[in-house]
C-alpha cells in the first residue's frame, strides 16, 4: 500500500491529509482562530466538587470550565491498577481528593464538543518521537501495534534502561527496531520539557496555560509520519524547510521522503477537495451503484446501507453479500475521514446465510485495523445491526467545517408549506380580530404566498370572506419560508404606497421557473417575488424569455411571451 501525506498551508488555516493508495483516509485541519487543545496542560482552579457525579469543574481559563471525573482525578497508578472493579473504584470519592478552591495541574484529554466543556486528566503524558513519558505513573508498557514477542521484550529492557526513577514510558510503534541512543536522547527531551513545566507552574498565575501541545505539521511528523509512510509533501517552503530541520534531530531518515510541491491549490490537484465536500453529505455513493446514508448525531452515528442502482449478476444473496463487502470497506475510510466518534450502529443489507454475515464482519474488522484510533465493533445485534464504539477525542469534520443552520437549528428539516399555510391563516385571523383597518399586508416566501392566495385566488377569496378584510399577499424571496410578515395598513397609508414591481404593458426577460400549479400550459415567473403567470410558458421551464404583462392583480400579474 502506498501511503502519503500531503499538507496544505494557508493563511488561515493549515491542513493535512492521510493517501491510501491515492485515496484521502483521513484530513486534520488546524484554524488559528482555533487552535487545537488536547494535549494542552493548565494550572487550575477547583471551583465545583459534585459527589452526585463524582467529578469536578476546573477553572482552566477557557470560556466553560473543563470536567475532571473521579478516575482521572485518582492518585498515580498503573494500568494494573487502572483495571480495577467497578466496586473499587466506586469507593473513591471525589470530595476526598479536591476539594473547591484546589489549585491542581490537568491536562486537556478531550476538546470541548458542542455545549460540553473539555475533559482533564491530572495523569500527563509528554509524547515523544519513540516515548511517551508518564510523570506521574511508574511504569513501561509497550505498544501493542508491535506484535513481534521478542521485539516487546528487547523494548521493554531498553525502556528501563532509559525510564527516569518514579516515572513511566509507553514505547511507541514507530521505536520498533530503534537502538538505545535513539530512546535516551527522546527521554532527555521529554524530561528536560516536564521540567520546563513544573517551573511555569511553580511560578504562573492560576489558571494559567503552562504547556502547550504541538502545531498540526509538527504533530504529524512526531505521530503520523512514520516509516511505512512513502512520501510527505508540502505546498509552503517555510514549512518544508521547518519539517527537514526537525527531522534533522528526530528522524534523519525520512528526509529523504519529504518533497515541496508549490502549486496553487495541492488538495484539488489531488483530489482532497472533492472528498472532503462529500464527506459533508449524507448519502455516499459506493463503485457497484450502491450508497451509503450516514446520520450523525452528537453521541451516536447511524449508518445504512443500501443496493441502490447495484442489481447484480447472479442472484439476490450475491448482490447483497457483494454491496455489503464493499460498504464494510467505505465504512472505515469514512469514519477515519469524516472522524466520527462515539456509538456507530451500521445497518448492512439483510443476509440470510449466517456465514456471509461473517464474512462482513471480518471484513469491516480488517479495514478497521487500519485505524488508529482507538475502535471496537462489539459484533452484531439480534436485529442484525453491527454496533461499534470509536473513542471521540477532536471534533469531527462536520463539526469543524460546518455549524447549525440557523433556520432549522440543525434539525436538518423545515415546516412543510402546508404546515405553514394552515399557521399563517391562523395569524391573519388573530390580526383581523385585533385591527380596525380595512387592509392587511401579508408578506411571504413565494411558496407559501401561492399556498394562502390558492388556485385562481380560491383561497384567498375565502380568507376574505372570513376576515372581513382586504388581504394583499405578495410573494417575497426576502421571506425565509419559516418567516411571514403581517400588518395592518392604516387608511391613509393606502395599498399604493407598495407599489407593485411590474406595470401593465411593461415588457420584461424573466426566467419560467416551473409550471403553474393548476393550468400546467403557463409557466410562473417572479420578479422580486411578485408572480407573474404566462400564457403558454409551461413547456419553456428554465429557458429566459421575453415577456409582457397585460394586466397586474393584487397578487400577481398575467403575461404573454413577445414574439421577436
Amino acid at each position: 500500500m502506498f501511503r502519503e501525506i500531503v499538507v496544505n498551508v494557508a493563511e488561515e488555516e493549515t491542513r493535512v491529509a492521510v493517501l491510501e493508495d491515492r485515496v484521502p483516509v483521513e484530513v486534520y485541519i488546524e484554524r488559528a482562530i482555533n487552535q487545537r487543545l488536547v494535549g494542552n496542560i493548565f494550572k487550575g482552579r477547583v471551583e465545583n466538587v459534585l459527589p452526585g457525579m463524582q467529578a469536578a469543574f476546573v477553572n482552566i481559563g477557557l470560556e466553560k470550565n473543563a470536567f475532571l471525573y473521579v478516575e482521572d482525578a485518582l492518585p498515580a497508578r498503573t494500568p494494573e491498577t487502572n483495571g480495577m472493579s467497578g466496586s473499587a473504584l466506586g469507593s473513591a470519592n471525589i470530595c476526598d481528593i479536591l476539594k473547591q478552591g484546589q489549585e491542581t495541574l490537568v491536562q486537556i484529554v478531550k476538546e470541548p464538543i458542542g455545549t460540553k466543556g473539555p475533559r482533564v486528566t491530572i495523569h500527563i503524558t509528554l509524547p515523544g518521537r519513540y516515548l511517551v513519558l508518564m510523570p506521574t505513573v511508574d511504569y513501561i508498557g509497550i505498544s501493542r501495534r508491535i506484535e513481534s514477542d521478542k521485539e516487546r521484550e528487547r523494548l521493554k529492557d531498553l525502556a528501563a534502561r532509559v525510564k527516569p526513577e518514579g516515572m513511566g514510558l509507553i514505547v511507541r510503534t514507530v521505536a520498533e527496531g530503534v537502538e538505545e541512543e535513539e530512546l535516551r536522547q527522546d527521554i532527555n527531551l521529554l524530561t528536560k520539557l516536564w521540567r520546563k513545566i513544573l517551573s511555569r507552574a511553580a511560578y504562573g498565575p492560576v489558571p494559567n496555560l503552562v504547556h502547550r501541545d504541538l502545531e498540526l505539521v509538527q504533530r504529524i511528523l512526531r505521530d503520523i509520519f512514520t516509516e511505512d509512510v512513502d512520501r510527505l509533501t508540502l505546498d509552503s517552503r517555510y514549512e518544508y524547510e521547518k519539517v527537514l530541520d526537525l527531522l534533522d534531530i528526530t528522524g534523519p531518515r525520512l528526509k529523504l521522503k519529504v518533497f515541496l510541491d508549490e502549486r496553487e491549490n495541492i488538495f484539488e490537484e489531488y483530489g482532497i477537495e472533492q472528498e472532503i465536500e462529500k464527506a459533508l453529505k449524507r448519502k455516499v455513493w459506493l463503485k457497484s451503484g450502491g450508497y451509503l446514508v450516514i446520520d450523525q448525531s452528537e453521541a451516536l452515528t447511524a449508518i445504512d446501507v443500501n443496493t441502490g442502482k447495484y442489481v447484480g449478476t447472479t442472484n439476490l444473496e450475491d448482490t447483497v453479500v457483494k454491496t455489503n463487502l464493499e460498504a464494510a470497506r467505505e465504512i472505515s475510510r469514512q469514519l477515519r475521514l469524516r472522524n466520527i466518534g462515539g456509538i456507530v450502529i451500521v445497518d448492512f443489507i439483510d443476509m440470510t446465510e449466517e456465514s456471509h454475515q461473517q464474512e462482513v464482519l471480518q471484513a469491516l474488522e480488517a479495514e478497521i485495523k487500519r485505524d488508529k484510533t482507538k475502535t471496537n465493533i462489539l459484533g452484531i445485534t439480534q436485529l442484525g445491526l453491527v454496533e461499534m464504539t470509536r473513542k471521540k477525542v477532536r471534533p469531527s469534520l462536520s463539526e469543524v467545517l460546518q455549524k447549525h443552520c440557523p433556520y432549522c437549528d440543525g434539525r436538518g428539516r423545515v415546516l412543510s408549506e402546508e404546515t405553514l399555510g394552515i399557521h399563517y391563516k391562523n395569524q391573519i385571523y388573530n390580526m383581523a380580530r385585533q385591527t380596525t383597518a380595512q387592509t392587511i399586508l401579508v408578506e411571504a416566501n413565494p411558496v407559501v404566498a401561492a399556498r394562502l392566495i390558492g388556485s385562481g385566488g380560491a383561497n384567498l377569496r375565502d380568507l376574505e370572506s372570513k376576515t372581513g378584510k382586504n388581504l394583499y399577499i405578495r410573494g417575497s424571496t426576502n421571506q425565509h419560508i419559516e418567516s411571514v410578515a403581517i400588518r395592518p395598513l392604516q387608511d391613509n397609508e393606502g395599498i399604493q404606497a407598495h407599489n407593485f414591481p411590474v406595470k401593465p404593458g411593461e415588457v420584461l426577460e424573466v426566467k419560467v421557473e416551473e409550471p403553474h400549479v393548476s393550468n400546467t400550459n403557463d409557466g410562473i415567473a417572479r420578479v422580486n417575488g411578485f408572480i407573474l403567470d404566462i400564457e403558454g410558458a409551461g413547456t419553456l421551464v428554465g429557458e429566459t424569455i421575453p415577456v409582457e404583462v397585460s394586466k397586474v392583480y393584487r397578487t400577481y400579474a398575467k403575461a404573454r411571451p413577445v414574439k421577436i
